[in-house]
């Protein structure tokens, strides 16, 4: 089993990614958010064109994955989603280094501003853990509960 510390982290935008890179990371996300999820959603939004995206490699496999959206984008604050650690790199710490990793990024571009996620309800003690706050009632996005989180700044 890898650790965090045996991938290649690496932040894309869209049009930096090779045909093989961006097949790699769509996958990842499908086989999380569609398949493992059993939830038939549009993973592909429109959203993606303007994130930046950061993908953990193991080789050309993709161990991580998150995409930091400007304010304006899908909420007034700067946020980070679609984050995931692929089943191979669970339980190894992955998953806190690409929220560390979000974050850092996306204070570094938006200095000053509060991050704003829609979380899945389950995790939202995982995101509390960075700082994030509740700021929502459960409500059911794609038919799973989520809360919209918020990190001051």
């Amino acid at each position: 089993m890898k650790s965090g510390s045996d991938v290649n982290w690496q932040w894309y935008k869209l049009s930096e990614l090779s045909a093989v890179q961006l097949y790699a990371m769509l996958e990842a996300r499908v086989a999380i958010f569609v398949v493992e999820q059993n939830c038939a959603y549009q993973d592909l939004d429109g959203l993606d064109l303007d994130a930046e995206h950061l993908i953990a490699w193991s080789g050309r496999e993709v161990a991580g994955y998150l995409r930091v959206l400007a304010p304006g984008t899908r909420f007034e604050d700067p946020s980070i989603g679609r984050i995931i650690t692929t089943k191979r790199f669970r339980g190894t710490g992955l998953g806190l280094e690409i929220v560390a990793k979000g974050i850092e990024r996306a204070r570094l571009r938006y200095p000053g501003r509060m991050i704003r996620i829609s979380a899945q309800k389950y995790l939202e003690k995982f995101y509390e853990s960075f700082g994030f706050r509740n700021v929502s009632e459960p409500y059911l996005e794609d038919g799973i509960p989520h809360v919209e989180m918020l990190l001051p700044v």
